[in-house]
């Protein structure tokens, strides 16, 4: 998924409780839907994740001329790819002029198959299962990616392909550390759904051949990554000791807090 989003502003305070501001999502001409600021975002302890540090986005493969001076406004440094090497090869890397730092991270999740999908199970029950897959399988790869967005130097973007899967695991868990609530986290997960219908408009009149997408594709519910996050922690027993467990060291976790917290 890529795809065009709602104009960009100063955003207000950040809301509380699970209901997150779409203004955050940014615009631009090429088709490119899902790029917005994480900051913004309320903590649990009274403060607000920093503005202008973290952003997340589906794929930056197609960001073209058009946008180059609105992206150079941001002043992104380092950008975090979690494709695997076969979509590089398929579609490219972002642009080099769009950052300083590129760092390829794959997720080595387990490939989706469409047949494991069931439409009684419904879509939280597969995306659950799929995102239970990445945090057992891609850990390694999850811990360096949040390594890299502790340590970048500047301004960062976490994207894959769509911006909603292996980027929405990866934020979610760096929200977590950073203090956000299950519920805001999830707000913002669930806030890609605004880009896909902007994924889906531009479809229609620039792909019109195109089939509509499988339901688990469609939909962004927010109770995945509710309970994604909630069995995470049973399992493992906090966000910070699922990270810790596969290498990543709490001085590093200390530093991205310092990072991302106001």
């Amino acid at each position: 998924m890529s795809g065009r989003s709602e104009p960009s502003s100063a955003p207000p305070a950040a809301e509380r409780g699970g209901r997150v501001d779409s203004s955050r999502l940014v615009d631009f001409a090429s088709p490119l839907f899902n790029f917005r600021d994480v900051g913004g975002l309320a903590t649990t302890d009274g403060g607000e994740v920093r503005r202008g540090v973290l952003f997340r986005s589906d794929t930056l493969t197609a960001l073209g001329e058009a946008d180059r001076e609105r992206f150079a406004q941001l002043g992104v440094h380092t950008v975090i790819d979690l494709r695997h090497p076969v979509e590089l090869e398929r579609h490219g890397r972002a642009p080099a002029w769009c950052c300083e730092d590129w760092h390829n991270v794959p997720l080595n999740n387990p490939v989706w198959r469409a047949e494991d999908y069931s439409p009684e199970a419904g879509v939280v029950a597969f995306l659950l299962a799929r995102y239970h897959e990445t945090a057992e399988h891609a850990a390694a790869d999850i811990a360096r990616a949040v390594e890299l967005i502790a340590t970048a130097e500047g301004p960062t973007v976490v994207h894959c392909w769509g911006g909603r899967d292996r980027t929405g695991v990866v934020i979610a868990l760096v929200l977590e550390l950073a203090g956000v609530s299950d519920a805001d986290i999830a707000a913002d997960y669930e806030l890609t759904e605004r880009g896909m219908a902007r994924y889906l408009d531009w479809q229609r009149q620039h792909r019109p051949d195109k089939g509509p997408l499988q339901p688990y594709l469609a939909s962004t519910p927010a109770e995945v990554m509710r309970t994604f996050l909630a069995q995470l922690r049973d399992r493992h027993g906090s966000v910070r000791a699922y990270l810790t467990g596969a290498g990543l060291d709490d001085e590093t976790i200390d530093a991205l807090r310092s990072r991302l917290r106001e």
